[in-house]
């Protein structure tokens, strides 16, 4: 609303039910004139708005976030403050964090990107960590089916590169899947990782009353104003209209401010510090008054602006990026100031802490709010949603296991390489610099990314991972496989995974259907975590994701992290010498359902996910993990998409003169294209053979050759004879192919 136009009145809001425009319901409202003991004003409306919105208080979802584990031998801090932290040993810890921004990238996908990473930055180093590396996970519409979706892939790569580039934090893993699902609702989740010292981590709670709340870092602009709110419904016809919710990234303002917060760190002055980031100043102030059992008052005319006559509902709901609250020792304002301008940066008192828990906000020399804290961040409204299975459900789980025909393996296996989900993604990476800093030891493009700690001989591996397909045939099923193929991941890179983050994105949870697979697929992810010991640090929950009525396929995104104890383990998937002898560990079954063969055969996925047991996972897991730390293995891949056919080819791509000669038996198209879990492809030198043998269960099954080409046979015939460069061309052809 412009600040020229008077705002409604408590009055008008009530019986004109302007609430409802703001995303809030009549009970909702009720609950809110109940908290109170009056009718709320525009701007306490507002700051209700956002606040209860399921992008700021998870109403729908917390009684689903319940059932995670979130405790364990290594976590510093679980769920609930800017990004969790796990200890690597040494007085050393972990930061990290994954967050959507997949609306903002739908209606304008550059800057949707660009501040998406911005936050997630912005999240790590508001706990005290120096950002360290960055990871994604993109969901996109098939790029043949129109000219949009090639424009939102190469608009959303172009802005993670953009920002991530030009603040010097090397992007250095992600993943990026393609169905039509996503066509109108893209999916953008980015990861920061962070590096610690114990004694150096920071909270976003506002302590200690009559101490200074400062505003530091960029101006606040009417970019943004009820972005949260614009995350929490789903997309239609109209939400082009919402382009002004998309905030502008400044990445060379941020760069600026990691580095004045990193060294504000080291001040006994300071107290707390949150990042302004959903709900801007709202959410950062009622949170850290929340969480500390203390009140805030602020004087909004003293708030930076970069725009006239803004008003107290515009500057509490603004999400301007490169933006945050601090809570510093009354008396030492003046270090914070000099500080910051250091850096050209502004630091600003504009209120102080309170003993009566409430918020209260002062423009123009009025009380232009006055609120419970709790009630907007705590208190905010919990729904047990119905939940039903759907139809579909069951139909896929009585049918019986299909194998496609397949009359061309040759064929078959160079258009799986086709395919943009099992494809290179060089074209996305090349853009991004994953080499800035110099401690990226594994980067883009196998299975994990892994990051040295400098000054140790310690490495970080990280991943993200989800097969939303098979979240979609069994969501309880995918959601453990989830987990599972993230700490496969880990482990082939010679890391022990350590504990997830995760990026739950959903359609409408107001859907029985789709809350259903909401709590199943947390259900599935739980149950993994605890058996592979990976508790839950913390996380995003994405709903409402949806075009026009029609849900994206659930998918719940993992980011996990894994210690590297030793730089000799790193492990990576490249075959490396002729003569290794090459192993399958595993067992491969006809399992087809959701698969990258069956959607190429038909076009569409139906029928049973891969079935997983989690105790066999977690065997497979340890045994190939020992024989790496012992020396033992000279490459590891997880099988996943396209199965065994596909990893033999990518374990070939590194290399312009080594092949592979294989034997496979039972039905062929099962031994290639089955997408069995709990599955690594390992290359070991022949003297290592016995020592593997007897630490791991595994098939011998071929061995690493120099003639360039990849031949597999059956019991009875040849099924595969390629040279690796018909393959590689295929492989890496295929996206820029598609983007012409």
């Amino acid at each position: 609303m412009s600040s020229l136009m008077l705002e409604p009145s408590p009055e008008q809001i009530k019986k004109e039910k302007i609430y409802q425009e703001m995303g809030l319901s009549d009970e909702e409202f009720a609950m809110v004139e109940k908290t109170l003991g009056r009718t709320p004003n525009y701007t306490e409306t507002g700051l209700f708005s956002v606040m209860w919105s399921e992008h700021c208080s998870y109403k729908n979802s917390k009684p689903v976030l319940k059932k995670f584990p979130t405790k364990g031998e290594h976590v510093l801090q679980g769920p609930g403050e800017g990004a969790g932290i796990v200890d690597i040993g040494d007085e050393q810890a972990v930061v990290f964090k994954i967050e959507s921004h997949n609306h903002p990238s739908a209606i304008e996908p550059y800057q949707g990107a660009a501040t998406g990473v911005g936050g997630i930055i912005r999240d790590v180093f508001s706990m005290g960590a120096r950002p360290i590396a960055l990871l994604n996970s993109l969901r996109f519409g098939e790029l043949d089916a129109s000219a949009r979706v090639r424009y939102l892939f190469k608009e959303v790569v172009a802005g993670i590169a953009g920002y991530g580039n030009c603040i010097g934090i090397p992007t250095v893993g992600g993943e990026i899947q393609f169905d039509p699902c996503y066509e109108g609702n893209p999916l953008v989740n980015a990861m920061c990782v962070g590096l610690i010292d114990h004694k150096d981590i920071k909270k976003g709670q506002a302590h200690g009353v009559g101490n200074t709340v400062m505003y530091v870092g960029a101006k606040t602009g009417r970019d943004g104003i009820h972005g949260a709110t614009f995350a929490s419904e789903e997309l239609t016809e109209a939400s082009d209209e919402k382009r002004p919710a998309v905030q502008v990234g400044d990445p060379f303002m941020e760069k600026l401010l990691i580095e004045a917060c990193l060294e504000l760190i080291q001040s006994d002055a300071l107290v707390g510090i949150q990042d302004m980031g959903a709900a801007g100043l709202t959410s950062s102030s009622a949170e850290m008054a929340s969480k500390a059992g203390s009140g805030i008052e602020m004087n909004l005319d003293l708030v930076p602006q970069r725009e006239t006559g803004m008003t107290a509902y515009e500057m509490m709901l603004s999400e301007s990026q490169e933006r945050m609250l601090i809570v510093v020792k009354k008396g030492r304002e003046q270090e914070i100031v000099d500080l910051f301008s250091k850096y050209d940066l502004e630091a600003v008192a504009i209120g102080q802490v309170t003993e009566d828990k409430m918020l209260r906000l002062v423009h123009n020399g009025e009380v232009v709010a006055n609120v419970p804290a709790d009630a907007l961040a705590e208190d905010a409204p919990v729904y047990h949603k119905p939940s039903r299975e759907p139809q579909y459900f069951g139909e896929f789980q009585a049918m019986d296991n299909d194998i496609p025909a397949v009359d061309d393996y040759n064929e078959t296996l160079v258009n799986l390489l086709k395919q943009p989900t099992i494809a290179s993604k060089e074209w996305v990476y090349d853009q991004y610099d994953y080499m800035v800093r110099t401690n990226t030891v594994v980067a883009p493009g196998s299975d994990a990314a892994v990051v040295r700690i400098r000054g140790t001989e310690k490495a970080l591996a990280m991943t993200t991972d989800c097969n939303s397909r098979y979240v979609f045939l069994d969501p309880e099923t995918g959601g453990k496989i989830a987990v599972a193929e993230a700490a496969r991941n880990i482990v082939a890179s010679g890391g022990k995974p350590l504990a997830i983050t995760d990026c739950l994105n959903f359609g409408n949870p107001e859907k029985p259907e789709v809350f259903w697979q909401f709590e199943k697929a947390a259900e599935g992810m739980s149950a993994a975590c605890s058996v592979l010991n990976t508790p839950v640090i913390g996380g995003n929950v994405s709903l409402y994701n949806e075009t026009n009525g029609t849900a994206v396929y659930p998918t719940p995104v993992v980011g996990m992290m894994g210690l590297v104890e030793h730089l000799n383990h790193i492990t990576t998937q490249d075959f490396k010498a002729e003569g290794d002898l090459i192993y399958l560990v595993g067992e491969t079954k006809d399992e087809f359902g959701g698969s990258e063969l069956q959607k190429m055969t038909y076009g569409r996925i139906f029928g049973k996910a891969p079935e997983l047991n989690l105790e066999k996972e977690e065997k497979v897991q340890k045994q190939v993990l020992t024989a790496i730390q012992r020396g033992l293995v000279a490459s590891a891949h997880d099988l996943a998409e396209g199965g065994l056919g596909v990893a033999l080819a990518e374990s070939l791509m590194g290399s312009k003169t080594l092949g592979a000669k294989v034997k496979v038996s039972g039905n062929s198209t099962s031994a290639l294209f089955s997408e069995s879990q709990s599955r690594f492809l390992v290359s070991v030198k022949k003297e290592d053979r016995q020592q593997f043998e007897s630490l791991v269960d595994a098939s011998l099954i071929g061995e690493v050759t120099n003639n360039g080409s990849l031949l597999i046979s059956s019991d009875q015939e040849d099924v595969i004879n390629l040279q690796v460069e018909e393959l590689r061309s295929a492989w890496k052809g295929a996206i820029p192919c598609l983007l012409k």
